[in-house]
C-alpha cells in the first residue's frame, strides 16, 4: 500500500488517499475515479509531500511512542475539529453501509443495470465506474450514489 496526499482544483482541499501502488492511483486518474471528498471536484492531483529524511548514516533519534492500548489525541479547534469529526462520522457511516454490500468490481454498471431492469435479483453492491458511466446510469434512472472514501478491493488487502 502507498499513500499520497491529494489536492482538488477546485477548492484547494487537501486530503490523503491510499492506493495498492503508484500504478493504481495512475490507472484511477486515468479513468476519472478520483474525487475529491469534501468538494467531490474530480480535478484531483498529488499535492506536495514532505518526506520523512533521516540523517546521515540512518542516525535518527527514536521517537517515544504510547502504549498501544491508549487512544492519541491531538488537539484540534474550530473549523478543522468538526470537520475532522464530520470525516470521522461519513467513513464510519461508509463502512456501516458496506458492510451489508458484494464487491463487484468494474461489473458495477453492468450488475447495477441489470437489476434495475429487473434481469437479477436486487441486492446491495458496490464497485467501480467512471464518472461519466455513473452519470449516464443516473440518467436511466439507476439508484446510485458515489462513495465519499475510496474502497480497497478485497482482493487487494493484506
Amino acid at each position: 500500500m502507498i499513500v499520497f496526499d491529494l489536492k482538488c482544483s477546485a477548492q484547494g482541499h487537501v486530503f490523503e488517499a491510499w492506493f495498492g501502488s503508484s500504478a493504481d492511483y495512475e490507472d484511477q486518474v486515468a479513468r476519472g475515479l478520483l474525487v475529491c471528498p469534501l468538494c467531490g471536484d474530480t480535478q484531483v492531483a498529488k499535492a506536495l509531500m514532505a518526506p520523512a529524511v533521516p540523517r546521515k548514516g540512518n542516525s535518527r533519534t527514536p521517537v517515544a511512542r504510547e502504549p498501544q492500548d491508549q487512544p492519541t489525541a491531538v488537539a484540534v479547534t474550530g473549523d478543522e475539529a468538526r470537520m475532522r469529526e464530520l470525516m470521522v462520522n461519513l467513513a464510519q457511516a461508509q463502512a456501516k453501509v458496506l458492510e451489508g454490500s458484494k464487491w463487484v468490481g468494474r461489473g458495477f454498471a453492468e450488475q447495477a443495470r441489470a437489476m434495475h431492469y429487473g434481469e437479477q435479483d436486487s441486492t446491495s453492491i458496490h464497485g467501480e465506474v467512471a464518472p461519466e458511466e455513473a452519470r449516464a446510469l443516473i440518467a436511466e434512472g439507476v439508484d446510485v450514489a458515489a462513495l465519499p472514501f475510496p474502497v480497497v478491493p478485497p482482493e487487494a488487502k493484506n
